[in-house]
C-alpha cells in the first residue's frame, strides 16, 4: 500500500522582484520487495527488512515507485504585461 509524503514550501526565490515560493510536490510512494512481492508501509520498514539478519532481502530487492502529485496551476488566456 502506498504512503504519502506531503508537499511543502522549501524555499522562496525572487522572480522579477517578487518573492515566489519554491514548492516540493506531494508524492505517493510504493515500496515493493521484488522477490516476495511484499509492500512496505514506510522506508523504515523496508530498511528493517534489509538490516534483519534472518531475512534474505537485499537493498537491490527493494523497488521504489514514486507518483508526483502536482498542484493545479491557474492558466488564462491573457498575456503578461512587461
Amino acid at each position: 500500500m502506498p504512503f504519502k509524503e506531503p508537499g511543502t514550501v522549501i524555499n522562496y526565490i525572487t522572480v522579477k522582484g517578487k518573492q515566489v515560493p519554491e514548492y516540493r510536490c506531494e508524492t505517493e510512494i510504493t515500496l515493493t520487495n521484488t522477490k516476495t512481492g511484499k509492500e512496505y508501509m514506510s522506508d523504515k520498514e523496508a530498511d528493517h527488512d534489509v538490516d534483519n539478519p534472518n531475512s534474505t532481502t537485499q537493498r537491490k530487492d527493494i523497488r521504489r515507485d514514486v507518483k508526483v502529485i502536482v498542484p493545479r496551476l491557474v492558466l488564462g488566456s491573457a498575456t503578461l504585461k512587461e
